[in-house]
């Protein structure tokens, strides 16, 4: 088929890649002239593992291809994806759907043919109502022109597999002859099993903001079980241990830390909120405004735990931060635990010096004033505390007895519970963690609880 993919951020470039692929023939579509550029030589302008692989075939096989050009876009594209930002909007909670807009008002006058708008942003409830009015609207009269929804479920970092291996595929349509396209669309994945879901558009846009208004809830219910955990002497490692065995809670998901981040699950449970609130039913969600708020809380008590550590205050004191993006294997700092926590620090006086293995490029770009190093030793150098903020693989492959050869002070704050505890102690640094008791507080099982190194569950965050 003949697909366009409008917006080829993070979201847009992979589902142009993927698609063109698994055999369609793609053009993708921006404003960005730089952008486009980069992606039409195949170099993917962003940190995403398999992705470049992915892009390098595509574009090499003519299937893919770029343009800045809506009308070369509506001439040439029988199925259109629209795959733009929709952000939290500045002067409020609720999404900013200018962006979704845009596309329909500069796409819809130039259709000449039939063909489908296919909505993968993240939007409010009614965004395809309105926009199908929109259309009908914009349209050249007699222009055959349907409007679905197919909300995208990415994990950064697994974008690639999320892509062409989902989960689910959920279809938000209006007629049969819009969810024949879209089942054409996502034929091979069809075959190979995949489940396929069609229901009204209503649902499928809310589909999206209930799974991470979900997920972010069980995070949130976690971290403030480490909050008291960290009052009792409990560990919360072992806590979550054993409510996973239950089948009707489930592990994932389920590990306290400094709490979530990116582009996604912040500003969708802010922006379903605010649509609630709209609605009439602002009470029915109103616990997610709590959530929001443990979220937060999470990095000021990692900021309190970390100055309490450092004698009372950061002032002349020399802080090493591992991590700043929201999670690791991207390069994605937007909304980042990690990189709020480090902020607050340097704020307080602390000389921070920080270290990611992709995200510091972006990191400088928001955080110019904070010091940057090229390896993990060179940003723990002489530092009177190390701040594990983003559990990247390599961070726990450190070796604790050859990191205090630059580190005399041996203190470490293992904000997102990944470190193996007893390893570090047993190499005399002092180690803290959210939600897990020291040895002095140790309850009887904490040998065993800190052998347990948990899968975070960040990389499956959207």
């Amino acid at each position: 088929m003949r697909l366009t993919v409008i917006g080829t951020g993070y979201l847009g470039a992979v589902h142009a890649a993927c698609m063109a692929d698994i055999g369609h023939e793609v053009l993708g579509v921006d404003i960005d002239a730089e952008k486009i550029r980069a992606l039409g030589e195949g170099r993917v302008p962003f940190y995403e593992p398999g992705l470049q692989d992915v892009l390098s075939r595509a574009v090499g096989s003519g299937r893919l291809r770029f343009t800045t050009s809506l009308q070369e876009a509506a001439e040439f594209g029988e199925v259109h994806f629209i795959c733009v930002s929709t952000p939290q909007r500045r002067d409020s909670p609720a999404a900013d759907l200018r962006a979704v807009d845009a596309v329909v008002d500069g796409l819809a006058p130039l259709l000449r043919q039939r063909c489908l708008i296919v909505g993968k942003s993240t939007v409010t409830a009614g965004t395809t109502a309105r926009l199908a009015a929109r259309v009908q609207e914009l349209a050249p009269e007699g222009t055959d022109v349907e409007v679905a929804w197919n909300p995208e479920f990415l994990r950064e970092g697994f974008a690639v597999q999320d892509t062409v291996r989902p989960e689910r595929l959920v279809a938000g349509v209006l007629s049969k002859r819009a969810d024949e396209t879209l089942r054409e669309v996502y034929a091979p994945m069809l075959s190979a099993g995949v489940p396929y879901i069609s229901m009204d558009p209503a649902t499928a846009e809310l589909v999206k903001v209930a799974a991470n208004s979900f997920l972010a809830t069980k995070i949130s219910f976690i971290n403030a079980m480490a909050e008291v955990c960290d009052a009792t002497g409990a560990d919360v490692t072992t806590l979550a241990d054993a409510l996973g065995y239950d089948t009707r809670i489930g592990r994932r998901f389920l590990s306290a830390g400094l709490g979530f981040g990116g582009g996604c699950l912040p500003k969708d449970i802010r922006a379903f909120t605010a649509r609630a609130d709209e609605l009439g039913v602002g009470d029915a969600v109103s616990f997610l405004r709590s959530i929001d708020e443990i979220n937060a809380r999470q990095r000021r008590r990692t900021v309190d735990i970390a100055r309490n550590m450092v004698g009372g205050a950061f002032t002349g004191r020399r802080v090493a931060v591992l991590g700043a993006t929201f999670k690791p294997d991207s390069d994605d700092i937007r909304d980042s635990p990690a990189l709020a926590v480090a902020a607050a620090i340097h704020h307080e006086g602390a000389d921070v010096r920080l270290h990611d293995p992709q995200g510091m490029d972006n990191a400088r770009a928001v955080l110019p004033l904070l010091d940057y190093a090229p390896d993990v030793e060179k940003a723990c150098a002489d530092a009177d505390l190390v701040l594990h903020l983003t559990e990247w693989a390599e961070y726990r492959r450190i070796d604790p007895v050859a990191l205090t050869a630059v580190v005399p002070a041996r203190k470490i704050l293992d904000a997102r519970n990944a470190l193996d505890a007893s390893l570090w102690r047993s190499a005399g640094w002092t180690l803290r963690a959210l939600g897990r008791p020291t040895p002095t507080t140790a309850v009887p099982n904490q040998q065993a609880a800190d052998r347990h190194t948990p899968a975070m569950g960040y990389a499956d965050l959207n």
